[in-house]
């Protein structure tokens, strides 16, 4: 089944439309946009830019997706957009390239929903599962890992990490690096927790939840700095779930911390 393109949306010469992509009312598509099988543009949906959407992905009325970065540095480099597989993008989501001082490329992975709002900065990274609430916005250069949560009006600083399996609480203002797991909330973000609700969701052993709660006990309330526990506690453990969070502290990072109080 070929593309559907409504008579009064505007494709431009050079798209690339798959099969079975529909094109709504009042959609603009740019020249070097890529839309594979299955895509769905409500109307009124502007995607632009060097911008490939994956099969299945729906993007609702008034998004816009490809624009250029948010940044003053940006002058005009080539930069692209990737976004993956089944996700769905709803009303007003902003999502823009990537500029050639970060890598060049903003990415999206699959099954992500992005509600009302939404915003994904200019060379962010946001794994698959990913939800976004109304109005949460993103800022250049963060790491989102997969299946993390992020609440209604929350907004996460340029250059942070978010582990997978975390959750942020709405409104909250994420400055630092979160660890996976983590449950982040309040005003000025603070690790407040594990997110047991996901890791049970996820089907996480009881074994794993117990070492996990040990562990955030431990680089809460243990002795030595906030790396040195984390260190300790690689030396310690025997559960794949602490050692990824162990790795994501002791990994590189362009922030600090969010530590557990």
């Amino acid at each position: 089944m070929s593309a559907t393109v409504h008579p009064s949306a505007f494709v431009e010469d050079g798209a690339q439309l798959a099969d079975g992509v529909i094109v709504g009312p009042f959609c603009t598509v740019g020249a070097n946009v890529s839309l594979a099988t299955g895509v769905e543009l409500k109307s009124h949906v502007v995607v632009t830019g060097k911008t490939s959407i994956g099969e299945g992905t729906v993007v609702f009325p008034f998004a816009v997706i490809g624009e250029i970065p948010q940044d003053l540095k940006f002058d005009g480099e080539e930069t692209r957009l990737e976004i993956g597989a089944r996700n769905r993008i709803r009303e007003g989501v902003t999502m823009n390239t990537g500029t050639s001082g970060g890598g060049g490329l903003t990415k999206v992975g699959d099954d992500c929903l992005f509600m009302t709002g939404a915003h994904v900065g200019h060379d962010a990274i946001v794994g698959n599962g990913v939800i976004m609430a109304n109005q949460a916005a993103l800022a250049g250069h963060c790491i989102i890992e997969d299946k993390v949560i992020i609440g209604g009006l929350a907004g996460i600083h340029q250059f942070v990490r978010i582990g997978r399996g975390a959750i942020i609480g709405a409104v909250t203002m994420v400055t630092n690096d979160v660890i996976p797991y983590g449950l982040v909330q309040a005003p000025r973000g603070e690790l407040d927790g594990l997110n047991y609700v996901g890791l049970k969701r996820a089907g996480v052993s009881r074994a794993d939840i117990t070492a996990l709660r040990a562990a955030y006990q431990m680089l809460r309330q243990g002795d030595g700095a906030f790396q040195d526990r984390a260190r300790r506690l690689a030396e310690e453990t025997d559960s794949e779930y602490v050692r990824e969070v162990v790795d994501f502290i002791l990994g590189d990072s362009g922030r600090s911390f969010l530590a557990p109080r």
